[in-house]
């Protein structure tokens, strides 16, 4: 129903961010949500609207090759809003398609919620079929985490909301913990691509 709409960003949590179109504020929820900055200026998101029996939800994109390659996750058998995203917020699109391309199953399953099954789902679906995509590379629920975070390092402390957010366990994220502590990154979204990053090659 929506191709994109055009605002400005008043809110940021590792869930959503808020974009405000003629005093309307939308809810959008979005792969890597630390993207995007709080400020005065207008930036079109690119949408998707999806309806459910008890939700309306507004899924956005940085722009129309991020949302082609979230509708071609989504028409994949298993495949859902949420994990589509959580495999987005890893930027290498490029070796997305190249693993779904090569049948590299143990790949995809480094993305929450993605077993091996459906894993091997998503290449017999997307195998062959990802050419006419266009590859560009590119505060909630932090109570009771237990990860023994700093709080001076509030970059670190939001990086993992996001990525519990996404799906990731907290003992997959602990795995990774130390590593984010020594990691001298100047915003939550350094911090959240390194973390992904991290994740992909345990």
């Amino acid at each position: 129903m929506y191709e994109y709409i055009v605002g400005r960003i008043t809110a940021v949590t590792p869930y959503y961010v808020v974009l405000e179109n003629n005093g309307v504020g939308f809810q959008l929820f979005v792969a890597n949500p630390f993207r995007y900055q709080i400020d005065e200026q207008q930036q079109r998101i690119y949408v998707y609207q999806v309806v459910r029996d008890n939700d309306i939800s507004l899924f956005g994109f940085k722009d129309r090759a991020e949302k082609q390659l979230f509708l071609k996750l989504l028409s994949v058998s298993g495949i859902g809003p949420k994990s589509a995203l959580a495999i987005l917020a890893n930027e290498d699109h490029n070796g997305l398609v190249t693993a779904i391309n090569s049948d590299d199953d143990g790949y995809l399953t480094k993305f929450p919620g993605i077993g091996k099954k459906t894993a091997k789902q998503i290449i017999l679906d997307l195998k062959g079929k990802m050419d006419d995509v266009e590859i560009t590379s590119g505060f909630v629920g932090q109570q009771g985490l237990n990860l023994d975070l700093k709080a001076e390092v509030p970059y670190l402390e939001e990086s993992v909301a996001a990525l519990l957010a996404l799906g990731y366990t907290k003992t997959e994220v602990n795995k990774i913990i130390k590593k984010l502590k020594t990691f001298d990154g100047q915003s939550t979204d350094e911090y959240l691509r390194y973390a992904l990053k991290l994740l992909m090659n345990k």
